[in-house]
């Protein structure tokens, strides 16, 4: 059974309607990422789901509780926001204390819980010392602290990460990681970041406009996208999408000049895909490679040369971006692959890993 369970909840903001029909579910001890871009609904959903901003419809069910009409202050929530929201005129062990003073516990259980959760996140040595003496990393690390004394049902997590700067990011990001590990906490986040998605989430939610596109596993959302808005939204570098039309034994790939190659259909997918349908071939930068990290054991595959555009070192890859009939494509190298813009450079594709998108629609073809 569902621990936390959204149902079709709705949201409206005068005429303009936030939230439309949303319907998720997450059991026990999941971490659960809204992720999508700017405006999504995911922090008005978040915010719903915490009491703050109540649906217009709906409801929101916590260990089958029913708490849509629920003040914030009995559904046994923590939050965690991205501004830190601590209080500067107390201790780091004052602000952590603060929630269990408030509900009565005594000073030894106080103490007793600030110390463990401290131990947790590795501030014992900060306990004494006030906000404005912290860095921005300990600032969010005593914000977790505060919701995690609590004990509560769900935590949530509204874009924790986004005042760090990018080390300090992944830094907290992987402290986050450990305290899910650790404390089996349910957890739903919201992140405009993909990658944060990736490397935190049990089960991710994509939002556009207020809808779902998809739901679940990152694998699932990374390997198998819902749809095209997923598959370019979700990893980085994005999917590659290459228009072509399906022929007999393939799919005609082609850009701007309409000649293209000609490439055999990928044995994930259908083969009940009408010759002379129009496609989208999504494939994975890391799907596409130098001829020496190819993947041997595909079962198909296609050697493509085309003139090299942007050549992007990152230290342990090289992202190859190359031209085929005036579409750009990008691909994924060994470090020391040398190659230059200009270049004819012979791009590996494995078709194993491909995807097809029906153009129209934008819907996954299975």
């Amino acid at each position: 059974m569902s621990f936390l369970e959204i149902r079709n909840i709705r949201k409206k903001i005068g005429s303009v309607e936030i939230l439309k029909g949303i319907d998720i579910s997450l059991e026990k001890g999941g971490f659960l990422v809204l992720v999508g871009p700017s405006g999504c609904g995911k922090s008005t959903l978040l915010n719903a789901i915490a009491g703050l901003l109540p649906p217009s419809s709906g409801d929101i069910v916590i260990d089958g509780q029913v708490v849509t009409d629920l003040h914030p202050s009995k559904r046994d929530i923590a939050m965690v926001f991205q501004s830190y929201a601590l209080y500067p005129n107390m201790t780091v062990e004052e602000n952590i204390a603060f929630a269990l003073e408030m509900r009565g516990v005594d000073k030894a259980g106080r103490a007793k819980a600030v110390a463990q959760v401290a131990k947790t996140l590795q501030i014992e040595h900060l306990l004494k010392r006030r906000p404005s003496q912290l860095s921005g990393g300990q600032r969010q690390r005593v914000a977790m602290g505060r919701a995690l004394v609590r004990q509560p049902r769900v935590f949530l997590f509204d874009e924790p990460l986004s005042n760090l700067d990018a080390k300090l990011r992944v830094e907290v990001r992987a402290e986050i990681k450990a305290l899910h590990q650790n404390t089996h906490a349910t957890i739903v986040y919201v992140t405009h970041d993909q990658i944060e998605a990736m490397t935190l989430a049990t089960k991710i939610v994509v939002l556009k406009e207020g809808i779902v596109q998809q739901v679940g596993t990152p694998a699932e959302i990374y390997n198998r996208p819902a749809n095209l808005f997923v598959a370019d939204f979700m990893g980085s570098p994005a999917m590659n999408m290459l228009k072509g039309r399906v022929v007999a034994g393939g799919i005609q790939l082609f850009g701007a000049g309409g000649q293209g190659v000609t490439v055999k259909i990928p044995p994930s997918v259908t083969t009940s895909i009408p010759e002379g349908s129009q496609v989208v071939l999504g494939l994975r930068p890391e799907a596409i490679s130098d001829q020496g990290s190819a993947d041997a054991a595909a079962a198909a595959s296609a050697h493509i040369d085309a003139q090299v555009m942007i050549v992007e070192p990152t230290g342990s890859d090289t992202f190859v971006t190359g031209k085929l009939d005036g579409t750009t494509f990008t691909g994924r190298a060994r470090a020391e692959t040398v190659v230059e813009p200009g270049q004819t450079f012979r791009f590996v594709f494995n078709l194993d890993k491909a995807v097809v998108f029906d153009p129209e629609s934008g819907s996954r073809i299975d």
